[in-house]
């Protein structure tokens, strides 16, 4: 039988490399989009014309139950959050609604529908969770057992939603699960991200389009994969004989800095220095300075690994901007 999915983020990055990853397995996927007059709704239809769409919204219960009777999924990804940790200082309640509350919404109706025997659920959690204290950092990286101290409203919210997948699993049995996700970019990536924002400024300022890029502080070390590996992770979670939370990540960091430089050098440019500007509105008031994890549980349970490597990461990005930028030329 076929099996269904349905996906809410579906217009996010990962949204996006999970619809191609599970059409191309022959899932029947549908995606939950917020209102009618959605922007991105339209391009999600053109590239996803297999994808069918359901007009919901996390913070609406009865809209989830309706999508859980239009959609009757096997498994369920939640992938819809008020996403940038920036943006989560800035108005930390609908950050606490959307990413926070939004799970358990989901969760319930999952429940009230009778689901919680038949339906698989995945949780994107993060690794922003952990909150990259010296004190609390471990020397292989942070594991599935890692203390968590979220120095964000984003991060806190993802621990709501983390520990609410692990209550309803072990209240009623369901089969949720959280993926523990660091940092995942790609051609996928909203500009409004670090990456992103570097890789497009590249790209425009090797078009002549513009002359620099400004950006916070350059110190911060993430563990930065791919996102279209990741969501292969995600997939085989939700194929394995028990529910279980994993870590997905490289197992190495790198630096804001470290991602310039080799993103510069994709265009001929060896010093960035005199390209980047550092702008004290894009400084958050607390911020996490070294994330690494150990994705040695989900390499040895789920037999999952990354493909593409952080110089890979950081070339096809700054290759795809170039190419759209030069469309938009």
């Amino acid at each position: 039988m076929t099996k269904r999915a349905l996906i809410t983020g579906i217009t996010g990055q990962d949204g996006g490399h999970l619809a191609k990853l599970l059409g191309d397995k022959g899932y029947e996927v549908y995606g939950i989009i917020r209102g009618q007059q959605n922007p991105k709704r339209r391009a999600t239809e053109e590239e996803f014309p297999y994808v069918k769409l359901i007009e919901a919204d996390l913070l609406d219960m009865s809209s989830l139950v309706r999508a859980l009777q239009i959609a009757k999924p096997d498994e369920i990804y939640n992938l819809g959050a008020i996403s940038h940790v920036g943006y989560s200082f800035k108005d930390p309640q609908l950050t606490a609604d959307v990413t926070g509350k939004g799970c358990l919404n989901m969760l319930e109706a999952i429940r009230l529908t009778g689901g919680e025997k038949t339906v698989r659920f995945y949780q994107a959690s993060t690794s922003e969770m952990f909150g990259g204290l010296e004190y609390n950092r471990p020397e292989k990286g942070y594991n599935e057992e890692s203390q968590f101290h979220p120095r964000s409203p984003y991060g806190v919210a993802k621990l709501y939603a983390h520990w609410i997948t692990k209550n309803y699993r072990e209240s009623y049995g369901m089969f949720a699960v959280s993926g523990i996700l660091f940092n995942h970019e790609g051609e996928r990536r909203g500009v409004e991200f670090v990456t992103r924002k570097i890789t497009n400024a590249v790209a425009r300022i090797k078009l002549g389009l513009q002359d620099h890029v400004e950006l916070g502080d350059l110190w911060p070390k993430r563990d930065w994969g791919y996102a279209g590996d990741y969501v292969e992770g995600m997939w085989r979670m939700l194929q394995q004989d028990k529910p279980d939370d994993f870590v997905l990540a490289t197992g190495e960091t790198h630096s804001i800095e470290e991602f310039l430089d080799l993103a510069f050098k994709e265009i001929g440019i060896d010093d960035w220095k005199p390209y980047v500007k550092q702008n004290p509105a894009f400084m958050r008031p607390a911020e996490v300075d070294l994330l690494l994890g150990d994705p040695t549980k989900a390499e040895t349970v789920l037999g999952w690994q990354r493909e593409v490597d952080f110089p890979g990461l950081v070339k096809l990005m700054v290759q795809h901007d170039l190419e759209i930028e030069s469309q938009n030329k």
